[in-house]
């Protein structure tokens, strides 16, 4: 069985996280990309919110021999 992850709890892989809301929340279920090291984001409408990841991916920060662009100004 997959761990639900709550809102608040730092986030221990990147990837795409399928999100589960409250039932009564309309647009439920859907995914979301977060990044290792930050915390899973709180819903506006809702408090049963949780979060499984779906597909781990690495963010192109975690890998050392690349650097992020910045975009101009």
């Amino acid at each position: 069985m997959a761990q639900d992850y709550k809102p608040g709890e730092i986030v221990p892989q990147s990837g795409v996280y399928r999100i589960t809301h409250d039932p009564a929340h309309a647009d439920m279920p859907h995914e979301v990309t977060v990044i290792k090291g930050r915390r899973f984001p709180t819903c506006r409408h809702c408090k049963g919110i949780r979060f499984e990841l779906a597909h781990a991916a690495r963010h192109v920060s975690e890998i050392d021999h690349f650097e992020e662009a910045q975009a101009p100004i």
